[in-house]
């Protein structure tokens, strides 16, 4: 198979899963309830609170904007049917980033060296992956985070392999010239997947320390051992890792303070001198109180959100505990609807492809114990020379390990960044079997029809009472 025509056939596919029955429900879907209202208060111009930053909300706002969206529903509840079409204005990025989700793992796993095979079956995998699909169909934030994290990833290893491909006989300045593009590129896209929620760090960590223990290598090698170059080579990784994304989530929240100037639902969150640059708060006519200029409203609002963060104490019936996720032990109930004289009803679950995600499990498990069983054998040459395994597995832990020390309620959905890592990881070892070609195309034949049996429960579609409990393989997934 091509590059062409592996490409082509993805995205059809993506498009095709994500867009089918777009729209569906036309009522309000779990956490719908909380990110519409929030979007809408960019219309309403009231200040809201959220413990994530603004940027995925402000994406979706600025887009329905576009197309005349008005917040003329209040998004009060689960369930809450939509008066109108306007809804699929806010529901329509976050399904395009899931769309392009398997497209840019597909780029991403060619850049780490995947055979056009591997790569085109970790793009299947993804796109086949119901909790995937089911998260990027309704105004929710994770699609942005996956979307923008893993371009991040995809454009500094591209910067990686600047002097590979068809770049070898370019000179020196235009090399240079796509190395610096490429990391710019992924800073933007890191300082974007920052803006969206703050596990989005973990994307900028990962090429951070990769680089940080390239530097430390470099500059062992080198005889005539230099300290101002070291020096330039911190200050590079400080600028692209650090300086970039960092100004573009301030930026976001500039945007932020510059369209929510009344008082809200959020004002009890901030302080008096806060609240006294909102019109109509309590605090707007205080003559006492010195409004507070926009870095220390950035400082202040990101200082509550790790508050309100780290304070919460919401249960939820269908949260789940960090060890369960690689096991898919909970899902979660998004939406119901029973049939008016039918003896079928609707239900919407956060559910994996069983095939896919517990597989990809037992690849991650298999890669640590290889992985571990060449350093205690001392076969590190290996490792130096194939350094795909720990790249994977690194971004899988770096993304898992960190909900470790959290406290608060934490739902299956926590655990998506490294299940794609997982499943990368699933796609390397079938890629570096011998008969790699027939296994990839076994594996994603039983993961569509795993994914067709599950499919009613991604999109919501009419199930009888029996075909429903014959999909529920296990009891905690009630």
């Amino acid at each position: 198979m091509s590059k062409k025509t592996s490409l082509i056939i993805l995205i059809l596919v993506s498009i095709g899963i994500h867009f089918a029955f777009f729209g569906h429900p036309n009522e309000t879907v779990f956490d719908e309830v909380h990110f519409g209202k929030f979007v809408s208060a960019y219309y309403t111009h009231e200040y809201y609170f959220d413990i994530h930053p603004p940027g995925g909300k402000l994406i979706i706002a600025g887009f329905a904007k576009l197309f005349n969206f008005s917040p003329e529903y209040s998004f009060a509840q689960i369930g809450q049917p939509f008066p109108d079409n306007k809804y699929l204005a806010l529901r329509f990025l976050p399904t395009l980033a899931g769309t392009f989700l398997p497209i840019v793992i597909y780029f991403l796993a060619l850049e780490l060296g995947f055979s056009i095979m591997g790569a085109f079956g970790a793009g299947m995998l993804i796109a086949l992956e119901n909790a995937l699909l089911t998260q990027s169909r309704y105004i929710l934030l994770d699609p942005f985070l996956l979307v923008f994290g893993f371009a991040a990833l995809l454009f500094y290893f591209r910067h990686r392999s600047a002097d590979q491909h068809c770049r070898k006989d370019l000179p020196k300045g235009e090399k240079l010239k796509i190395e610096n593009w490429n990391l710019i590129l992924m800073a933007l896209f890191g300082g974007l997947s920052l803006s969206i929620k703050w596990t989005g760090i973990a994307f900028l960590g990962l090429a951070g320390v990769i680089e940080l223990v390239d530097i430390i290598k470099q500059e062992l090698r080198i005889k005539n051992y230099k300290l101002i170059n070291l020096f330039k080579q911190i200050l590079k990784l400080i600028l692209y890792f650090v300086v970039i994304p960092f100004l573009l989530y301030f930026s976001v929240f500039v945007i932020h303070f510059s369209l929510l100037i009344k008082s809200g639902d959020g004002d009890a969150f901030m302080s008096p001198a806060f609240q006294s640059s909102l019109q109509g708060s309590t605090y707007a006519t205080d003559p006492a109180l010195k409004p507070l200029n926009i870095f220390q409203k950035f400082v202040e609002l990101n200082k509550e959100m790790y508050t309100a963060n780290a304070t919460l104490t919401a249960t939820h019936p269908y949260s789940s505990k960090w060890y369960t996720w690689p096991f898919m032990i909970r899902p979660i109930y998004y939406w119901d609807h029973a049939a008016t004289n039918a003896p079928t009803e609707s239900k919407i679950y956060l559910i994996g492809n069983p095939l896919i995600w517990w597989a990809s499990t037992v690849a991650v498990l298999y890669l640590v114990l290889s992985i571990m069983g060449e350093w205690i054998s001392k076969r590190r040459i290996a490792l130096a020379h194939n350094t795909v395994p720990l790249i994977l597995i690194a971004g899988y832990f770096i993304n898992y390990l960190p909900f470790i020390g959290i406290g608060r309620v934490m739902f299956l959905y926590h655990y998506l960044s490294a299940l794609i890592f997982a499943i990368l990881a699933l796609a390397y070892l079938i890629d570096q079997q011998k008969f790699s070609k027939r296994i990839f195309i076994v594996c994603i034949a039983l993961s569509t029809l795993a994914f067709l049996y599950f499919a009613p429960l991604s999109y919501g579609l009419p199930l009888e009472s029996g075909q429903f409990q014959n999909r529920l393989w296990l009891t905690t997934w009630q």
